[in-house]
């Protein structure tokens, strides 16, 4: 499941090959089986310069280089040069430390320098990885009145794998930060003229929460409030100008990894482990808010169960991973049929709910019914065997003189147990009075 379910879908797959340069073939076997284990990201292996040209000839779709920096055919500096001067994102992994050649090496376009030798350096390799993957669907704000300064933290946050967006100003960034729901992280300077850090922030938060957006204030400003203010206000972080790379690097990861986890608890909290949809507490929840909300001139509001048709049937023949694979096959489709400002869930079981906005009786019907001609063409392979099922579908709609959720729940239901009764693999819709 996606850490990031609002980030802009991307159009065209992404480069997802890593080459890894290095003559330690125990390393080399030890990180290539790490990346590749947990990740699931394709690893080539090269010992030197000429034959990591090869592959880089042969094959596209690079996203990543680990390189060693002593190799058969080329010296330190060499090796790094080839790299970088073909465009490639670089980490470098050093077996010796010396502090003037990190010095030196990072001076240039890489994303790192790692000892490989040290306590932690092959997981930390692996969470490096995985955080540069990531990145690359997230979009970061830079906020800053100097054109210079607001262009090299874009540029650290673009070598990174972050989408860069720049504002000059506050009223700029919230703008950008209403029109791209993809912006996950913000780094504010406090000094602009108009509208300072400190007040953008405060600004910012009325527009994203602190777990969608995590915002990182910057200053040279000496000025020992200048810290409680920002985060008071809001922010998650701060750092003082002026900032070493891999200090940055370092902050914004931390944030954005707490962004990450703090998503997959919401996950774990709101939805169905199995099929990915909201579950029964998420569908009451959200249903309830928008019956609340709901206005006469919003549209009609449905509410359907959804529920497979002898499913006890394919548990006992089939056995429950046979069950399991026809209900993640049957959220798939509801999922595809879950329009932006409808809301579909695992109510329990083999039951589904759904709440539908702005279909009148004849266009609830129909749709409900492509629904179920949907899930009635599934075929889902079970080894030697194809597993084909059907549902039956009871719906409802909001009357004129208001509802309750439990009430149409209820009527759902009912309507649910006539379509049951009447044959099962149909649609079954309360009479409007």
């Amino acid at each position: 499941m996606s850490p990031y379910p609002h980030a802009t879908p991307t159009l065209t797959p992404l480069p997802q090959r890593i080459l890894l340069v290095e003559n330690s073939r125990t390393f080399t076997t030890m990180l290539r089986e790490a990346i590749e284990q947990r990740l699931e990201l394709p690893v080539s292996v090269a010992t030197t310069l000429a034959e990591a040209g090869e592959l880089l000839d042969r094959e596209d779709g690079w996203f990543l280089v680990l390189t060693g920096l002593v190799l058969a055919d080329g010296d330190r500096d060499q090796v790094v040069e080839y790299f970088v001067g073909r465009g490639l994102s670089t980490i470098v992994v050093s077996g010796v430390y010396d502090e003037d050649l990190r010095k030196r090496v990072l001076q240039q376009d890489i994303i790192d320098y790692v000892l490989k030798n040290t306590p932690g350096s092959l997981d930390y390799l692996v969470w490096l990885v995985q955080r540069l993957e990531r990145n690359r669907r997230i979009a970061a704000l830079v906020v800053d009145d100097s054109p210079s300064a607001r262009g090299y933290a874009a540029s650290l946050l673009g070598l990174y794998g972050y989408q860069a967006i720049q504002a000059g100003d506050g009223p700029s960034a919230l703008q950008a930060l209403e029109a791209n729901p993809a912006i996950r992280l913000v780094v504010v300077d406090q000094e602009m003229p108009g509208m300072d850090g400190v007040e953008l922030t405060r600004r910012l938060r009325t527009l994203r929460a602190r777990d969608k957006v995590a915002v990182i204030g910057i200053s040279g400003n000496s000025d020992p409030s200048l810290i409680p203010r920002f985060l008071k206000n809001g922010a998650n972080d701060f750092l003082r100008k002026p900032f070493s790379r891999e200090e940055f690097f370092c902050r914004i990861s931390q944030n954005v990894d707490q962004l990450e986890l703090i998503g997959t608890l919401q996950d774990l909290a709101t939805r169905d482990f199995l099929t990915g949809l909201p579950n029964r507490r998420n569908f009451l929840e959200q249903a309830t808010h928008r019956l609340e909300g709901h206005a006469p001139g919003d549209g009609r509001l449905a509410v359907a169960m959804l529920d497979i048709d002898h499913f006890k049937h394919i548990n006992d023949s089939h056995g429950h991973e046979a069950g399991d694979q026809a209900l993640r096959a049957v959220a798939a489709v509801l999922h595809a049929y879950t329009r932006p400002r409808d809301i579909s869930a695992r109510f329990g079981g083999e039951e589904f709910c759904l709440l539908l906005n702005g279909l009148d009786e004849d266009a609830c019907a129909a749709h409900l019914e492509q629904l179920r001609a949907a899930i009635a063409a599934l075929e889902v392979p079970l080894g030697e065997h194809t597993l084909r099922m059907t549902v039956s579908i009871g719906a409802c709609h909001l009357q004129a003189g208001g509802n309750t959720l439990h009430e149409l729940l209820g009527e759902a239901d009912r309507q649910l147990y006539l379509a049951k009764a009447g044959g099962r693999n149909r649609v079954h819709i309360a009479a409007t009075p």
